[in-house]
């Protein structure tokens, strides 16, 4: 009997090569963001969603068999698809302060594959979603992965973790509600248990607010809210489980106590000092600073009912945030790109490409922090964040040269994901 069934399996084996999809991707320019060079005339050829070769001009043509569907891109430059490492996709700009309160509690949940759809149509293939409600994050990547819904490539976090009274825990309330985030742990053993909780229900990322915030009532965000050993204790535990750890830190003190606790990326980043530099250069943290949105906030938050606590905190460090972020740079900082969307409208992730050149960095580092950079953090090098052999075939195309004018990612032209077109103007 089982030598009848491997025969079986031996025989149906050509058909399962037979049927696997060939396609070929052409365009006048590619942004190699591994060597930093741009490839004239490249050739991807892509089997079963994922890339098998990368050719330029002049290298020898691939054998592509019979019948593969071309995607041929005339005039156009292609780039990796891009990742955005901050991103709240049950999060609508438009409903700040008290407004959300006007609706059911799964409003905002079902609002974001409408956010998951506009990231994706923005160019960004995967986001990693540092935060929800419900475990709607988890249930999007779900969704998506089963190809029931269009959006990008989903690392979930889950519920975020943080203080009693602290940033992620809910401060918007009145006793009488008896509102706690589940997140919410106090002291290493409890926050131990609150990363294995995240993880038995398909977080993929642990996120922890270390510090106050913006968008909290109640809170500074230059004040620690977690101790070092707390945070060290969320760093074990999540690495133990084979989980990075983001962690949202604006104040100096915490981000210092989040690097030296062992912590991956540090979210915001707003106020760090020259300690905080050190650090960073030392461990290898990425920081993943979001240094556009205070532009949407400024001139939309008031409309939305941000409330006026909010707002003030937000221009008291907008600026500092982005010298930072240029000092950081400058000292030579590992940088991961990440926007806060949700905090403005998903769809426009890539306005801060220009702000990031504004503030020190050049077209290509740019890219980088989005595509090569952002894998990295991710621990996703096989998988995302170039075109290259053995990773997925993500990937976008723009009609002029971002090298030259890297806003032109603000309005992308074609999306694809997998070796299938999502998206084409």
């Amino acid at each position: 009997m089982k030598k009848l069934l491997l025969a079986l399996l031996l025989a149906l084996m050509p058909m399962a090569a037979a049927r696997a999809e060939t396609v070929v991707v052409t365009a006048d320019r590619m942004i190699d963001v591994l060597t930093g060079r741009v490839i004239l005339e490249p050739v991807v050829v892509i089997t079963d969603g994922r890339i098998v070769a990368v050719v330029g001009q002049g290298g020898a043509r691939p054998v592509i068999p019979a019948g593969a569907r071309r995607i041929d891109l005339p005039g156009m430059t292609i780039l990796p698809g891009l990742i955005d490492m901050h991103v709240h996709l049950d999060s609508s700009p438009y409903y700040g302060g008290y407004e959300a309160l006007q609706f059911t509690d799964l409003f905002q949940t079902v609002m974001g594959p409408g956010h998951a759809r506009d990231m994706l149509e923005a160019g960004f293939t995967t986001v990693r979603n540092v935060g929800s409600d419900n475990y709607s994050d988890i249930a999007y990547m779900q969704a998506i992965d089963e190809g029931r819904l269009p959006g990008p490539r989903i690392i979930p976090a889950g519920y975020a973790l943080g203080a009693t009274g602290g940033h992620c825990d809910e401060t918007f309330l009145p006793p009488s509600y008896n509102a706690t985030n589940p997140g919410v742990g106090d002291g290493p053993q409890e926050l131990r248990q609150r990363v294995r909780e995240q993880r038995r229900y398909g977080a993929q990322v642990i996120k922890v607010c270390a510090t106050g915030g913006v968008f909290s009532r109640n809170t500074t965000p230059g004040q620690q809210q977690l101790s070092e050993d707390e945070l060290r204790a969320i760093a074990q535990e999540a690495h133990q489980w084979g989980l990075r750890v983001a962690a949202h830190a604006h104040g100096a003190a915490g981000i210092s106590a989040a690097i030296r606790a062992g912590i991956d990326t540090i979210e915001h980043a707003s106020l760090i000092d020259d300690e905080g530099i050190r650090l960073a250069l030392r461990h290898g943290t990425f920081l993943v600073m979001d240094i556009y949105n205070t532009e949407y906030t400024q001139a939309h938050g008031r409309e939305n009912g941000v409330l006026e606590e909010n707002l003030r905190k937000d221009r008291e460090i907008a600026q500092i945030q982005r010298d930072n972020f240029r000092r950081a740079h400058r000292a030579g900082v590992r940088m991961a790109y990440g926007t806060d969307a949700g905090i403005f409208p998903h769809g426009l992730a890539g306005h801060q490409f220009r702000y990031m050149v504004e503030y020190g960095m050049t077209p290509i580092e740019a890219i980088q922090s989005a595509t090569r950079n952002a894998a990295q953090a991710l621990g996703r090098e096989s998988d995302v964040g170039a075109i290259a052999v053995g990773r997925w075939a993500d990937m976008i195309a723009v009609d002029g040269d971002p090298l030259a004018d890297v806003r032109q990612l603000e309005q992308v032209d074609v999306v694809i994901k997998g070796g299938e077109v999502v998206k084409t103007d």
